[in-house]
């Protein structure tokens, strides 16, 4: 009975492994980073190791990172360091900062607790205008400025090294 029970469960992981990586090679190629990274972000809730099962390449021994300054409203600096291809809200999990109630949706583009604030040149160096969705939830943003943008949306390259975003000192999170 019990060796029947676990046959089970390792039955049921693979099929959900093989639905997971099966959902993100398909938004791997129709779908921008961040929703990759959701989908990533919902596997590893459930457990599921879909990096090995997508990988086309071969593994980099060493991933580029980016340094990023996030200033509190209180004018204290935080530095972080984020891969190539995260997003600044990645960052901010990966480190575990405590920005509270910072990224609620998760990435999922439902909230703007994530909101962040550029500099103008910082702005414009940012390789993607934002989207319409992404006003939207902007729309919602306590202290809100031209050069805001949700920290979900921005994804690091190597040319964003040494960015410094400001955080604001309220969230509204739009989902309530």
């Amino acid at each position: 009975m019990l060796r029947l029970a676990i046959t089970s469960r390792l039955l049921c992981q693979q099929l959900i492994r093989r639905e997971v990586a099966a959902g993100l090679a398909s938004l791997h190629s129709s779908t921008s980073s961040s929703a990759l990274s959701s989908a990533r972000r919902l596997a590893h809730t459930h457990g599921i190791n879909s990096a090995r099962s997508l990988s086309t390449s071969q593994p980099k021994l060493q991933s580029e990172e980016v340094e990023v300054t996030f200033v509190r409203a209180n004018g204290e600096r935080v530095k972080a360091k984020g891969k190539v291809g995260d997003s600044l809200l990645d960052v901010i999990v990966n480190n575990n900062i405590d920005f509270e109630g910072f990224g609620a949706c998760e990435g999922t583009l439902t909230c703007s607790t994530c909101h962040l604030i550029f500099s103008k040149p910082d702005y414009d160096r940012l390789p993607e205008k934002p989207s319409d969705e992404e006003l939207d939830m902007l729309d919602l943003a306590y202290e809100l400025t031209d050069t805001s943008r949700l920290g979900c949306q921005i994804t690091l390259s190597k040319e964003l090294q040494g960015l410094e975003v400001r955080v604001p000192a309220t969230i509204n999170d739009a989902r309530s």
